[in-house]
């Protein structure tokens, strides 16, 4: 019985392999004109036993993605299981980390395992933290200079996201539990997986709103038109007004209702 549950199992992650391979190859020629980093795959077997066979406490969780820490043949990395629905996410944030893993603002993307429904992605372990509102959780309220800090370093890779490559890559996503800070306080915009790029020479382009109820652009919600002013101006305004702060994008009212951040500077 044993060994043909084993059979079993190498049966359905050859068929995960295959269909992940396949739409990971699709967007990878898709978006690197031929030009792309190169990662390392890693087996369904090594990321089983690195997070000790999924840990029920991993270091962050939340409705998209957990993380996890483990160690494969003696190295540390940061390994993202993606929860959501089987759809294109996981693979863009693959492409889109690979394209990225050079800039200091973003975690370096070492492989992944395409053995499991959904792509698992492994990056460089730096010891990370999860930012929110207060600047990581359980801990005091950050010093003034260094939420500033930490808002200039997310603009610059906010900034290199728009600026670096032939067509814009608008993040989608960006708010505090996105934000990883490494062992030095160096902050790293994480979760490319809504990632879309604007087709050259276009300062627009309609996509399914998706995103963060309270860093979601009002305008893009209501027209489904993503620009480069989706990430700029609001959701990575309302994630300065959370680090400056020093609170969540909403504030719950005596009454019940809730009062959003942006009301302050109206």
């Amino acid at each position: 019985m044993e060994v043909w549950r084993r059979k079993k199992e190498k049966g359905k992650a050859r068929k995960c392999f295959l269909k992940n391979g396949s739409m990971l190859l699709q967007k990878l020629m898709a978006d690197c004109n031929g030009i792309s980093n190169p990662i390392r795959l890693f087996s369904s077997d090594q990321i089983s036993k690195a997070t000790s066979h999924f840990d029920p406490e991993p270091f962050f969780q939340d409705s998209e993605f957990i993380g996890f820490n483990g160690v494969i043949e003696g190295r540390s990395y940061t390994i993202k299981i993606n929860t959501g629905e089987e759809d294109q996410s996981g693979y863009n944030d693959i492409v889109l980390s690979a394209r990225v893993s050079n800039h200091s603002g973003f975690l370096k993307l070492i492989g992944c395992c395409l053995e499991y429904p959904l792509p698992v992605l492994v990056f460089e372990d730096l010891d990370c933290r999860v930012l929110n509102h207060r600047g990581t959780v359980g801990a005091p309220l950050l010093p003034w200079n260094v939420r500033l800090k930490i808002a200039k370093e997310v603009a610059i890779a906010v900034t290199y996201l728009h600026t670096a490559f032939p067509r814009i890559i608008i993040h989608r996503n960006i708010k505090t539990t996105n934000v990883f800070l490494d062992k030095n306080g160096t902050a790293k915009l994480t979760d490319l997986s809504h990632a879309v790029t604007l087709p050259e020479g276009k300062s627009w382009i309609e996509e399914p709103v998706l995103g963060t109820y309270g860093y979601l652009d009002p305008n893009y919600y209501t027209t489904s038109l993503v620009t480069e002013y989706t990430d700029v101006v609001f959701s990575f305004g309302i994630l300065m007004l959370v680090l400056l702060m020093g609170r969540p994008p909403f504030l719950d009212e005596p009454d019940g209702s809730s009062v959003h951040d942006r009301r302050f500077i109206g």
